[in-house]
């Protein structure tokens, strides 16, 4: 999903070298078993806690706040005890940009996770790497966050060995969307449209790519522009171009108000969008009905994994004000992935952090493997996850319903 860049790389390399120093004699938290005081660790967060796409940062906020409160209830790391700082970038670039040079400041915080959009991540990515500190998204979907620009020609280069995600990229759900509207759903004629912004362009670039190889038509192509809410023009468009289907790059806020407007020109095609729209305010942004309309999504259904079983009902238990939403389980794998680099560091150090405990935590997790809410979690040379798991979602009475869960390789 998706510039102060002298001044500021400055200020966090110089930040960056006095933090690590520090790393090794930090203290101040519960007691552990022996009585001693523990040393905190802070899992930053970085998500769009107010705005328009609050409902997915606070569901990511609350999942971390679990897996840090898991792993201190069963003592997750002898010695240490993990906390929460949490930031609001308001899906705004320049905010995360700032996010990143606040905690990359905070000596305790040895990783963070976030952000939701890949664009806010292209701003965040050189600030956490200048200071060596982990960044694992578990929504970012933007091919070239790891891969680098030239990704598209065959030519991979992972930009910073410090990112990484649970998310699968586009590369994957584009072409899983594509495979589905084409065979699974038989359309054949496609109108495409995209919000301009990193996620949902590159998202609606992948997928027509995919989709003519398959014998696909493209019938037209429009933009829209986040925080508008007037899409008459292209929904009229669409009904225009005898298109049989949409696909639709962007964010449910656009995204369902594009879906009810074209609906409201007789023009009876199903909408498809990615992860992004995959929320139940899609539907609600609808005066129309959206019966039929698509979105692919990360994973499996988490509410149907025996895996992320504990994880709902302790999740439910907490009493969080906000649903994990569409990336609650990947927040927790995220979070979890930290705490288990953090467990790796101190056990090879005698039980304590090392002064370099940054750029040991970023080593560590490339080698992070275990079982988590979402499946198997692991990374590979790109920082990618392993796990290309992806799941169909259709408007059924209302509701998003899942209709095909596949692993998706090509």
């Amino acid at each position: 999903m998706r510039h102060r860049s002298l001044l500021i790389l400055t200020t966090v390399i110089t930040t960056g070298a006095l933090t690590l120093t520090a790393c090794g004699s930090r203290d101040g938290g519960s007691k552990d078993n022996s009585g001693g005081k523990k040393t905190v660790v802070v899992i930053g967060v970085d998500a769009p806690l107010t705005g328009s796409l609050s409902a997915l940062g606070q569901g990511i906020k609350n999942s971390v706040d679990l897996a840090a409160k898991t792993a201190n209830k069963n003592n997750e790391v002898p010695g240490i005890e993990f906390k929460v700082e949490a930031l609001d970038d308001q899906a705004v670039p320049a905010s995360g940009q700032a996010n990143a040079t606040k905690l990359v400041g905070n000596k305790d915080v040895l990783g963070v996770v976030g952000p939701l959009n890949s664009g806010v991540a292209q701003q965040m990515q050189g600030v956490f790497a200048s200071a060596k500190l982990a960044q694992v998204s578990p929504a970012n979907t933007a091919p070239a966050l790891s891969q680098g620009d030239n990704w598209g020609k065959g030519e991979f280069k992972r930009p910073f060995d410090t990112y990484f995600r649970t998310a699968a990229t586009d590369t994957v759900q584009g072409k899983f969307a594509a495979n589905y509207l084409f065979k699974d759903a038989g359309k054949k004629k496609v109108f495409v449209v995209d919000d301009k912004q990193t996620y949902g362009a590159g998202l609606a670039a992948i997928f027509s790519d995919e989709f003519k190889k398959l014998g696909g038509e493209i019938v037209g192509t429009d933009h829209v522009t986040v925080k508008e809410t007037d899409f008459s023009a292209t929904a009229d468009k669409v009904k225009s171009s005898g298109a049989d289907s949409v696909y639709f790059g962007g964010q449910y806020p656009e995204g369902g108000l594009l879906a009810d407007q074209i609906k409201k020109t007789g023009a009876a095609v199903p909408l498809m969008g990615g992860d992004g729209i995959n929320d139940p305010a899609f539907i609600s942004a609808s005066a129309e009905a959206n019966e039929g309309d698509l979105a692919t999504s990360i994973g499996y259904p988490v509410e149907k994994l025996d895996t992320a079983k504990k994880f709902i009902e302790d999740y439910k238990a907490e009493g969080y004000k906000d649903p994990y939403a569409a990336y609650g389980g990947y927040s927790y794998d995220a979070g979890w992935a930290v705490i288990q680099a953090v467990k790796a560091v101190v056990a090879a150090n005698s039980g304590k952090l090392p002064d370099d405990a940054r750029a040991k935590v970023v080593e560590a997790l490339g080698k992070v493997a275990f079982d988590g809410v979402t499946g198997k979690v692991a990374f590979d040379q790109y920082g990618d996850t392993t796990n290309k798991q992806l799941t169909v979602y259709k408007v059924e009475g209302g509701k998003w319903v899942d209709v095909k869960s596949d692993t998706f390789n090509q």
